[in-house]
C-alpha cells in the first residue's frame, strides 16, 4: 500500500509548497481597486484643489526621503494610490489648501526599504520548486528511476542459478526442439567436450513458430538448466522516443553479458527491433534501424571463447532483416510448431499436475479432439475445465467439464436458457444431422465425436469430429469431401423444409475459401492446371490484405470464378444425393437431438442400424413435416393479427 501512497504524498507536498510560495510572493501587494481608472499625480493635485479629497497617507522610504507614494481617499469613497516625485513639495501644496479652510487629514509613514534578497526570495522559491517538479515528472515518464544516467541503460532482467524454477521437465510436446537447446546447455557446462573436436557453439539460436507453442518457455528452461547468468529482454524495450537510446541499451546489454560470461541473452519478440531495413519508410536514420545496426555489430563482434549465446523468439521470421539471420549471428533456427497428438497428450499431462482429474478422464481422447491446439491453448483448456468444475461444485474435473471447456473455447459458451421455438429446434437438428451424416459416410473425413443443438455464442449448434490422426497434407479428395460436409447443413434444410436459412453462412464462407484455395493456391483445377495465381508481397509496413498482387488476366480471373463455382455446385449436389439416400437416419438423428439436445458419436452411429433407428423415430417423416406446416401457420396468423 505504501508504494501507491508515496508518489501521491510527494505530489501533494509539491502542490502545497507552490501555493505557499504564491501566497508569500503576493504578500504586501495591495489588492486591485474596484473600477479604478487611469489616475496619476496631476489628477490627485486637481482633486485636492477642488476639495474632492478627504484624507491622504504619504509613505516615504528612509533611504530616499523625498520620494514616495500617496494613498488618498476621495469624496466618493474611492481609494487611489499614486507616486509622488517630491514629498516636500506635495506637503506644501496640501498645507496651503488646509490653511485655506479645507479639511484634509494628512499623515506620513516612513518605511524601511526591502532588501534585494527578500525581494527575490519568493521568485527563487518558485523557480526551485518548478525545476524540481519537472525533473521528477521527466524521470517518472522516462522510467529513469530518478537518475538521468540510467536512461541509456539496458532494461534486461538478470537471473542466476536457483532463481528460475523452470526446467526441461516442464517442457513437453517438442522433444526435437528441446534437444536442440539442451545441446547449448551441455556446451556451457562441459565446453571441453566440444572444443576438443574443433566444434564451435552456435552464436545465436532463433526460435520460430506460431504464438503459444512454447518458445519463451523453452528459453526459460534453458535459463533454469544452464546454471549461468541469464539476461532476458523484450525487443520493444530497446527503442524509446529519443535518438540513440536503443543503440545505447544494446551496448549496455552486451557489456553486462561479457562481464558475466559465460552467459545467455534472450530477446523475446525480436521482430519489434529486427524488422527488415530499407522498407521505404522512416529513412536511413530511423531509430529502429540504428538499434538493429548496433545489435548486428554486437552479435558478430565477440570472440569464440567468450561463451555468450543469443537466443531470440519470434512468430514473424519472414519480416526479419536478412543480415540478422545469416550464419555468424543466428547460426541455427529452431521451428517450434504446433504439437502432434502425442505431444498434446504429453502437454496435457504436464498441465494436469495439481488438478484432480476424475478416473473417467482420458487425456488421449482429449488430445485427439484438440487437433491444432498449441501448448497455451491446452493449458487454457484445462484451466477453463477447472473453473467450470468449481462452478458446478464438483470435487474433480470430469470429462463432461473438459468437453464443455472445449466447446466454450471453440464456439462459445452454451446458452441453455435461451428460449427456442419448436420449428427452430428442428431446423437446427436437421442442419447438424446433415453435417454428421456426411462426416460418417464420406471416407476421407473423421468420425463424429458429438452433436449438439444447444446455441453457443457464435452458432446455433455444432457437430464435432474426432480426428484419428494429425494430417500433414490434405489430398484433393479430402478437400472435396470437406467442402461437401460444409454444405451438408444447407442441403438438409432444403430437403426437409423446402427452404434455406442464414444458419449456413459460415459453412458457405469456409467452403468457398477452400474451393478458391484449391484453384488459385494448390493447383488442383483440371482446367487451369498446377499454377498458383496471386502473389503475396509480405511487405513490412503493408497490411496482409493489401500485400497480395494479382498476376493474372481478366480471362483467367473469369476461369477461376467458373472453377470455384463448379467445385461448390458439384459438392452441393453430392450432399443432396447422400442425404436423400439416408433420409431415415436424417429424421431419426433430428428427432433424437430435439429430445436430448446433445448426443455422442456412438449414439449417432447407432442410428445406421435399422432396428435402433425405427425405435427412436416413433413418428413418420410426414408427421415431422406437419410440425413445420403448423408452425408456419401460427406465425402467419400472428403476423396477420
Amino acid at each position: 500500500m505504501n508504494k501507491y501512497w508515496k508518489p501521491i504524498g510527494l505530489y501533494a507536498l509539491i502542490f502545497v509548497i507552490i501555493l505557499a510560495a504564491l501566497a508569500f510572493n503576493n504578500e504586501g501587494i495591495a489588492p486591485p481597486q474596484k473600477d479604478q481608472k487611469a489616475y496619476d499625480y496631476s489628477d490627485l493635485i486637481k482633486d485636492i484643489e477642488e476639495e474632492n479629497v478627504k484624507d491622504i497617507t504619504i509613505t516615504r522610504s528612509k533611504e530616499v526621503s523625498d520620494f514616495g507614494t500617496a494613498e488618498a481617499t476621495l469624496a466618493d469613497g474611492q481609494v487611489i494610490s499614486v507616486n509622488v516625485p517630491s514629498i516636500s513639495t506635495f506637503q506644501e501644496r496640501v498645507d496651503e489648501k488646509t490653511a485655506g479652510g479645507s479639511s484634509i487629514n494628512t499623515s506620513v509613514k516612513d518605511v524601511q526599504k526591502e532588501s534585494l534578497l527578500s525581494a527575490l526570495l519568493p521568485s527563487l522559491i518558485m523557480m526551485i520548486v518548478m525545476v524540481l517538479f519537472f525533473m521528477l515528472l521527466f524521470n517518472k515518464l522516462q522510467g529513469g528511476g530518478g537518475k538521468m544516467a540510467n536512461f541509456g541503460k539496458s532494461k534486461a532482467k538478470m537471473s542466476v542459478e536457483g532463481e528460475n524454477k523452470v526446467t526441461f521437465e516442464n517442457v513437453a510436446g517438442c522433444d526435437e526442439e528441446k534437444a536442440e537447446l539442451e545441446e547449448l546447455v551441455h556446451f556451457l557446462r562441459t565446453p571441453q567436450k566440444f572444443t576438443d573436436l574443433g566444434a564451435r557453439i552456435p552464436k545465436g539460436v532463433l526460435l520460430v513458430g506460431p504464438p503459444g507453442t512454447g518458445k519463451t518457455l523453452l528459453a526459460k528452461a534453458v535459463a533454469g538448466e544452464a546454471g549461468v547468468p541469464f539476461f532476458s529482454i523484450s525487443g520493444s524495450d530497446f527503442v524509446e522516443m529519443f535518438v540513440g537510446v536503443g543503440a545505447s541499451r544494446v551496448r549496455d546489454l552486451f557489456e553486462q553479458a561479457k562481464k558475466n560470461a559465460p552467459s545467455i541473452v534472450f530477446i523475446d519478440e525480436i521482430d519489434a527491433v529486427g524488422r527488415r531495413r530499407g522498407a521505404g519508410l522512416g529513412g536511413g536514420h530511423d531509430e529502429r534501424e540504428q538499434t538493429l545496426n548496433q545489435l548486428l555489430v554486437e552479435m558478430d563482434g565477440f570472440g569464440i571463447n567468450e561463451s555468450i549465446i543469443i537466443i531470440a523468439a519470434t512468430n514473424r521470421a519472414d519480416i526479419l532483416d536478412p543480415a540478422l539471420l545469416r550464419p555468424g549471428r543466428f547460426d541455427r533456427q529452431v521451428y517450434v510448431g504446433r504439437p502432434d497428438v502425442k505431444g498434446r497428450e504429453a502437454i496435457l499431462r504436464v498441465h494436469s499436475k495439481g488438478k484432480p482429474l476424475a478416473a473417467e478422464v482420458d487425456l488421449k481422447v482429449v488430445a485427439q479432439t484438440t487437433a491444432g491446439f498449441t501448448g497455451a491453448d491446452l493449458a487454457n483448456l484445462l484451466n477453463e475445465a477447472a473453473l467450470l468444475s468449481a462452478r458446478a461444485n464438483k470435487a474433480e474435473i470430469d470429462m463432461e467439464e473438459i468437453q464443455r471447456a472445449l466447446i466454450k473455447i471453440g464456439v462459445g459458451t452454451e446458452k441453455k436458457t435461451r428460449v427456442i421455438s419448436e420449428k427452430e429446434k428442428y431446423i437446427t437438428a436437421y442442419h447438424e444431422s446433415g453435417h454428421a451424416i456426411l462426416f460418417e459416410v464420406l471416407s476421407e473425413l473423421d468420425p463424429v465425436h458429438s452433436i449438439s443443438i444447444i446455441p453457443t455464442g457464435m452458432a446455433g449448434g455444432y457437430t464435432m469430429p474426432l480426428p484419428g490422426e494429425d494430417k500433414m497434407y490434405m489430398t484433393k479428395m479430402y478437400m472435396e469431401q470437406d467442402i461437401i460436409s460444409f454444405l451438408g447443413g444447407r442441403a438438409a434444410e432444403y430437403i426437409v423444409i423446402k427452404d434455406i436459412t442464414t444458419g449456413a453462412s459460415n459453412d458457405i464462407e469456409r467452403a468457398t475459401a477452400m474451393a478458391r484455395n484449391m484453384v488459385t493456391k494448390y493447383g488442383m483445377s483440371d482446367v487451369l492446371g498446377p499454377i498458383q495465381f496471386g502473389e503475396e508481397s509480405n511487405e513490412v509496413f503493408i497490411g496482409r490484405d493489401w500485400g497480395q498482387q494479382r498476376n493474372y488476366s481478366e480471362a483467367v480471373a473469369t476461369t477461376i470464378d467458373h472453377e470455384v463455382n463448379r467445385i461448390i455446385t458439384h459438392a452441393y449436389d453430392e450432399a443432396l444425393r447422400i442425404l436423400k439416400e439416408n433420409m431415415e437416419v436424417l429424421h431419426a438423428s433430428a428427432k433424437l437431438l430435439v429430445e436430448k439436445e446433445k448426443i455422442t458419436g456412438d449414439e449417432f452411429r447407432a442410428l445406421f442400424d435399422p432396428k435402433v433407428r425405427n425405435e427412436i423415430l416413433g413418428i413418420a417423416a410426414e408427421d415431422i413435416k406437419e410440425i413445420f406446416d403448423s408452425q408456419n401457420t401460427n406465425e402467419e396468423r400472428e403476423e396477420h393479427e
